[in-house]
């Protein structure tokens, strides 16, 4: 069973509650762009190529190996941070934090959230 946040939407919009599991996202560790791209995460997406670009020219300074290290560190860090990057990113929307549910799968959460 995971824990799930719920938030509801905007007043005045239709949408379904959202929910956040509260796990680590191996999308995000595995393909940082596409997760950030696809939870419509745009100033974290221009921090990581930022830093992917960092990394590139440090690699010359550090060695080839350390670079990849430390992209590989950062990307684990954000498979553990994604869920409060969407937390944020859903607050910063306007979106308003319910509560918490404890569900299998995030279908389930959201039909509790709606009762």
């Amino acid at each position: 069973m995971t824990l799930y946040a719920i938030f509801d939407p905007r007043p005045g919009r239709p949408d379904l509650p959202a929910v956040v599991p509260e796990t680590f996202s191996w999308l995000a560790a595995i393909l940082p762009p596409v997760f950030l791209a696809a939870h419509g995460l745009w100033l974290e997406l221009v921090a990581f190529i930022l830093g992917a670009v960092a990394l590139a020219a440090l690699a010359a300074i550090i060695g080839g190996d350390a670079a990849f290290l430390l992209y590989l560190l950062g990307a684990a860090w954000l498979g553990f941070a994604a869920p409060g990057l969407r937390r944020h990113a859903l607050l910063r929307r306007g979106w308003r934090q319910r509560g918490e549910r404890v569900a299998l799968n995030a279908e389930l959460a959201q039909l509790e959230a709606l009762r």
